[in-house]
């Protein structure tokens, strides 16, 4: 059984915010989710500038739809 818990670490001790749903010793594995993880990378404007392009034709219809036009 798989299980998640949110909780905080403070001075060498886990602290849970709510009862773990376990009656028994049990293996856990603990994932400190630090500031910068929880950050999303900042955008850059133009950073795919030179890395994406369009065809010349990308506009004219599609031979593939002829039969429903």
């Amino acid at each position: 059984m798989l299980a998640t818990i949110k909780g905080y670490y403070e001075k060498g001790r886990i602290v849970m915010s709510e009862e773990a749903p376990v009656q028994s010793k049990t293996e856990v594995i603990i994932t400190f989710l630090t500031e910068q993880a929880n950050k999303p990378a900042k955008r850059q404007p133009g950073g795919l500038k030179g890395k994406i392009s369009l065809p010349d034709d990308f506009n004219e219809p599609l031979s593939d739809l002829n039969d429903y036009m």
